[in-house]
């Protein structure tokens, strides 16, 4: 990674060049760029030589640099589209689409297991390996994961698909902890919202896809079970994200609009990432009350795609219902990124806003599911009479609307949560920290959810763990969100976890507010 010497030497970054009033127009670019509107490509700030730092036009869309922020994150959401996208739309349908929800459970079990331990050292690893290895890596834990049910509907091998969601934990810490590194550190400070919204949408456009294959090839079935050529489109897809991870560039290369770039810690050893991971906890303490928020972001997974989806529809509505969950999800980032990022509100009022609406969004949807809960338990629907639910089924409007509420809940709670943790810093190390606090300790709580909807409790308890963990963690959360998130965060502050100095910061030749927003 670039050094200090290698910033202050940067011929592109020599004192002077950015003006201030230029400062705006390269915000104005990149947020343009993501809203599909015409963009102009900022000619007057120079770039290195080399075909990654040139821009093209495509009609009359300014198309910004390979090597630019929203050019790499499109990748890495790309690679995400293809891979925990799809493994997304295939837990969707519940039970990894087959006729007995334990064996996925007890594979996720696994997964998020080996994820939550992973995931508080993996940054070490993203740091040794590089970005792209880790990607790649990871995307094909994914297509392991999905082949392992394939070969299930022909050896009924539980054991090879329990072993093949304990390697996708593995692989899914590395590849998250690459996407939050770039997803919190690339950004501007005033564009995180949007920047987090971008990437969770077209993410969740995966599991949109990839909930067609299934509804596509058994549209017309109203088994328990989805057939072999989904388990193999899944594979495919997957594959297609691990070799797409190869295209993204290493972070040195990639230079913002004004002309800077992002600004990198030296690789850590072991030694130094697990000091750290004890020198956030000790020096950053109120992060703990962050914890109950990580934990409930993946607990209510198992109850929604095992107790709601897979136990009550046939395959293809649950399959429809997958559809609609992940394009729900679509519409809640867009919403919450864009809300989340609105200049004419002050970033601390409108971090205590999203902690209130999330609140009320708790209450009234999980109140909603309460209702509809009260109609069924586990013993009608394992009745070797019930009828599942088919969408031509009378009353089936009401179901699929708390469904596609629960998406749309989904989608806000983790692009908030992410917005939150990128209030609180923009030093990349601590964010890369956050980050690895925030999927380790989500991805335990997905292992306990998962193995106690493996042990048959009753739908109901499961329910109600769900909606009291939720509006808990929003109430212990609060202390930070209402006295820890700023305005703004000083540069003097984001440089205390790092081995930079404000002159190292200056040597990229601006003045340290460009610098913080771009």
């Amino acid at each position: 990674m670039a050094n200090a010497s290698d910033e202050k030497h940067n011929p592109i970054a020599e004192p002077g060049l950015i003006t201030t009033a230029r400062k705006q127009d390269a915000q104005t670019d990149e947020v343009n760029f993501a809203s599909h509107h015409s963009v102009r490509a900022d000619h007057d700030v120079p770039r290195p030589a080399g075909w990654m730092y040139k821009s093209f036009r495509l009609g009359p869309i300014s198309i910004p640099w390979y090597a630019s922020p929203p050019t790499q994150l499109f990748i890495v959401a790309l690679v995400c589209f293809l891979c925990p996208g799809t493994f997304n739309a295939l837990n969707g349908l519940g039970g990894g689409g087959q006729l007995n929800a334990t064996v996925a459970d007890n594979a996720n079990v696994a997964v998020y297991s080996t994820f939550s331990i992973v995931g508080f050292f993996a940054g070490s690893l993203v740091n040794r390996l590089g970005i792209r290895l880790t990607l790649s890596f990871g995307g094909l834990g994914y297509f392991l994961y999905t082949a392992s049910y394939l070969s299930y509907n022909h050896n009924a091998n539980a054991g090879f698909v329990t072993f093949a969601g304990a390697f996708l934990g593995l692989c899914a810490g590395l590849l998250w902890s690459a996407e939050g590194a770039i997803m919190l550190s690339y950004p501007p400070e005033q564009s995180k919202g949007r920047y987090i919204s971008w990437f969770w949408m077209i993410f969740n456009l995966g599991g949109v896809i990839g909930s067609l294959v299934p509804l596509g090839q058994n549209i017309n079935s109203t088994a328990g079970a989805v057939n072999d050529g989904t388990y193999i489109g899944f594979m495919i897809l997957a594959l297609i994200g691990a070799v797409l991870a190869w295209f993204l560039v290493d972070a040195r290369h990639v230079r913002r609009a004004d002309g800077s770039k992002v600004i990198l810690m030296k690789h850590p050893t072991w030694r130094t990432e697990i000091f750290a991971v004890w020198e956030v906890l000790s020096s950053e303490s109120y992060i703990v009350l962050l914890f109950p928020l990580f934990f409930a972001s993946n607990w209510f997974y198992s109850y929604q795609f095992n107790d709601v989806n897979g136990a009550v529809f046939n395959i293809r509505t649950r399959a429809l219902n997958n559809v609609l969950y992940w394009l729900s999800q679509i519409v809640g980032a867009f919403v919450f990124g864009y809300a989340l990022d609105t200049v004419s509100v002050r970033r601390s009022i409108r971090a205590r806003a999203a902690l209130v609406v999330l609140f009320g969004l708790t209450m009234v949807i999980w109140g909603g599911g309460y209702a509809f809960q009260k109609n069924y338990d586990r013993a009608v629907t394992e009745a070797k009479d019930y009828v599942t639910i088919d969408w031509t089924t009378t009353g089936y409007v009401g179901p699929m609307f708390l469904y596609i509420f629960y998406g749309f809940f989904d989608a806000a709670w983790q692009t908030t949560t992410y917005w939150f943790m990128g209030s609180l810093s923009n030093n990349s190390r601590k964010l890369a920290n956050f980050v690895g606090f925030y999927k380790g300790i989500q991805s335990a709580g997905a292992a306990i959810s998962y193995r106690i909807d493996a042990l048959k409790a009753p739908f109901m308890n499961e329910f109600a763990s769900n909606w009291a963990l939720l509006a808990g963690s929003l109430l212990i959360a609060a202390p930070v969100i209402f006295m820890k998130i700023k305005d703004t965060v000083p540069i003097e502050e984001d440089l205390k976890f790092s081995d930079e100095t404000l002159e190292d910061v200056e040597g990229v030749g601006m003045d340290t507010e460009l610098i913080r927003n771009y």
